[in-house]
């Protein structure tokens, strides 16, 4: 909890961040929000048709070798629907750092085509069994769609392939010095992977000839325009902060870590020996318009319901404090916006300044008994329910700061403004281990991004109900 103001002093955001990036400074438009991202290639954002398409034609020539009376469109359409929507459940149709190889994706398209076709198969025999299918035509239509799949596929990744040593993409490596010019270098002698190094984005240059290496936001932007920069790729040896790596995200670059311990993948995802997996920007994760959806699932009722409760905290609030029952304190939201958040006043400060730059006290002498009440059971954060419904906050997220206290953090705690990848929360993983109020900002800092790591809707639930439990018991700040 914090104390209340009606406006804060302006700040340079959170991606004046990353304790080993100390010379990184914020790239801020007049309102106060990051450079406007720029557009990706349309070859890049309709890269997944070529794929799309090669697994429907090849269901559809599966489906014609199976007898007159299953080359019907009902048959035809589920297995589409399945074999599309098992394929990009696993990343089949993403772009990947360098144009695979079909062999690489033998087992994966093997497997789902199967699970496409025996459930396909089942649904027809147990609802239609005098169309069901034999096993022998329901193994050539698999065989028949495996082969097809492949040799389609195999032209558009040979294609792909021949294009990306043609015109390899510009990208920048970030990590210390010394070994992203050792990587810069073997990219540079190897173009059959299709990524030309152009810059090296290091804490500090380190004198050496060839590469120009970028120490300031301002510079990456530069040369991310120039050079036209598709990619980013971070050696994961130095373990780049997580807020550069949203920055060159915004800025629509693919995001690849290179280096490091591999858990798996094809044996040809590699970049000269380094493994490489690709970072995958949060608003491509699956699950985050369901999480918008609880949002408004339940903060609407529960506005609704909570009107009484209100409107008793805002009549104590008033007969205890005297005019002005709410109050309206500027945060840090998702990347950096600032929104209004909104809160019952339980103490007045002297002034802004204090507002804006002083940290909660819980046992301020100045708070009445009223205002103690209702910080100590959490009901003075009531109102920004109001906040959830206009989607400047989700239910559950990083809980937002002060400008000018995520001015201070970032600078102090490494990965701090990582926690504005993902909307701020009513509550969050933080606050039900009992991280609120005057506890560790460390501790914060490292249970948020845990939360957005791993984020899923069901851990969201699981979240909501332990700080629905623990209202029981209330300890506030």
């Amino acid at each position: 909890m914090t104390t209340e103001s009606t406006s804060v002093n302006p700040s340079p955001g959170p991606w004046h961040v990353a304790a080993q990036f100390p010379g990184l400074a914020s790239t801020r438009t007049a309102s106060d929000r990051l450079a406007l991202p720029l557009r990706r290639p349309v070859r890049e954002r309709y890269a997944a048709v070529p794929l799309v398409a090669a697994d429907v034609l090849a269901v559809l020539l599966a489906v014609g070798v199976l007898s007159a009376a299953h080359r019907r469109w009902e048959l035809a359409l589920p297995v589409v629907v399945l074999v599309v929507a098992l394929d990009a459940r696993a990343g089949l149709h993403r772009p990947a750092a360098l144009p695979a190889r079909v062999l690489d994706e033998v087992p994966a398209l093997a497997a789902r085509a199967g699970i496409a076709w025996c459930v396909t198969a089942a649904a027809v025999a147990a609802y239609a069994p005098a169309l069901a299918i034999g096993p022998l035509r329901l193994c050539a239509a698999y065989a028949t769609q495996v082969t097809a799949v492949f040799a389609v596929r195999g032209l558009v990744l040979a294609r792909r392939r021949r294009a990306a040593r043609t015109h390899p993409r510009s990208a920048l490596v970030v990590g210390a010095a010394g070994p992203a010019r050792r990587f810069a270098g073997a990219l540079a002698q190897h173009p059959e992977y299709g990524v030309r190094p152009v810059g090296i984005v290091a804490p500090r240059a380190d004198g050496e000839p060839g590469l120009p290496v970028l120490t300031t936001t301002e510079e990456i932007h530069r040369a991310v325009i120039q050079n036209t920069v598709r990619d980013a790729v971070v050696l994961a040896s130095d373990a780049a902060d997580e807020g550069l790596v949203t920055l060159f995200q915004q800025y629509g670059c693919a995001t690849w870590r290179v280096g490091g311990e591999r858990a798996g993948g094809p044996m040809g995802d590699h970049l000269w020996g380094y493994g490489c997996r690709r970072l995958v920007p949060l608003g491509e994760r699956p699950g985050l318009t369901a999480k918008r959806v609880l949002d408004v699932a339940l903060a609407g009722p529960a506005l609704a319901l909570a009107l009484p409760v209100l409107a008793v905290c805002a009549l104590a609030v008033r007969i205890a404090d005297g005019p002005g029952v709410l109050f309206r304190q500027e945060r840090v939201g998702q990347n950096g916006r600032l929104f209004t958040l909104l809160k019952f006043r339980t103490l007045k400060p002297a002034d802004e300044t204090e507002s804006a730059t002083q940290w909660s006290i819980a046992n301020d002498r100045r708070m009445s008994p009223a205002g103690h009440f209702l910080r100590k059971t959490s009901l003075d954060e009531l109102p920004q329910l109001w906040n959830v419904l206009r989607g400047d906050m989700s239910l559950v997220g990083p809980r937002p700061e002060r400008p000018y206290f995520v001015a201070q953090f970032s600078r102090v705690h490494a990965g701090y403004a990582a926690r504005h990848r993902m909307p701020v929360g009513l509550t969050g993983l933080a606050q039900v281990h009992g991280l609120r109020g005057d506890t560790s900002i460390e501790d914060r800092c490292r249970f948020d991004n845990h939360y957005i790591d791993h984020w899923s809707l069901w851990q969201d639930v699981c979240i909501l109900l332990r700080t629905a439990a623990g209202l029981v018991r209330p300890t506030g700040s």
